[in-house]
């Protein structure tokens, strides 16, 4: 029995999401269609239905192509592991060990806020947090400390980019001005908050962390059941840890950026 050829569509489907997945930064249409030397027509098609199936996600911003749910997922076997997937770092290590409670860092893969690497806390945490989950841009904590450091029409773009604006709990901002303002805030304090917004009782703290450049594509955050954290002092304490996380994950990247300051609120 011979050996089946190939077929053409499958084996370019392949090559476009090898193409994708060895750039961290995405591919354009155009520098696919040079690299692969696949028709302009053919690509597209290719692109489209790759997209239509969640293996593929297209900035609306920056018109770039981003590995997709779906194909994040067959990484991992389960499911869970993102492509993206970092040992936890000592920063991250040494806030979730002061707090008790678990601490996990986001990135921005493409255009969505990724959870990249986690600490679980020391006590039962029945919160929908895991390496490889997309956190919502306008509920998480995690996500609002990343989109309140992007330019004010790109964060708007990406919020209209994700309506409808999913309602998880009472607390949820359904409304893009509402997200907006909550973004405002977040800038002018330095880190974000999510109390009773994304999981019900739940609360979260988030500080962004920046490059060399200034840039803001990830982010660090503690979260807890609202009971554990109901004092404010304990809420003061978390915050604090994260912002110190913040600063040395910071650092490392060569921000001379400091997020801490002597009296979070």
């Amino acid at each position: 029995m011979g050996v089946a050829k190939p077929v053409e569509v499958v084996v370019r489907a392949v090559e476009v999401l090898n193409a994708v997945a060895s750039a961290r930064g995405g591919r354009t249409l155009q520098e696919l269609h040079d690299e692969l030397e696949i028709p302009l027509g053919s690509l597209h098609r290719i692109l489209t239905t790759l997209g239509q199936n969640d293996y593929l996600r297209r900035s609306p911003v920056t018109k770039r192509y981003f590995l997709g749910r779906a194909a994040r997922a067959l990484g991992g076997g389960t499911g869970s592991p993102s492509a993206r997937l970092i040992q936890p770092p000592p920063a991250l290590v040494e806030a979730a060990a002061e707090t008790g409670e678990t601490a996990f860092l986001t990135e921005l893969v493409g255009d969505v806020p990724v959870c990249v690497s986690i600490v679980e806390a020391e006590h039962a945490l029945r919160l929908f947090v895991r390496i490889g989950q997309e956190m919502p841009l306008h509920a998480a904590a995690s996500s609002r400390a990343i989109l309140a450091h992007l330019d004010q029409e790109v964060a708007r773009t990406l919020l209209t980019g994700s309506e409808p604006l999913t309602g998880f709990t009472e607390g949820t901002p359904r409304d893009i001005e509402d997200v907006m303002q909550v973004l405002r805030e977040v800038r002018a304090h330095g880190y974000a908050l999510c109390d009773n917004e994304l999981d019900p009782n739940a609360w979260a703290v988030s500080a962004p962390i920046r490059d060399s450049e200034d840039r803001v594509t990830s982010s660090v955050t503690i979260t807890a059941p609202g009971p554990r954290v109901a004092d404010p002092a304990v809420r003061t304490r978390a915050t604090r840890a994260v912002l110190r996380a913040a600063d040395a994950l910071s650092a490392e990247l060569g921000s001379a950026h400091r997020e801490l300051t002597d009296s979070p609120a």
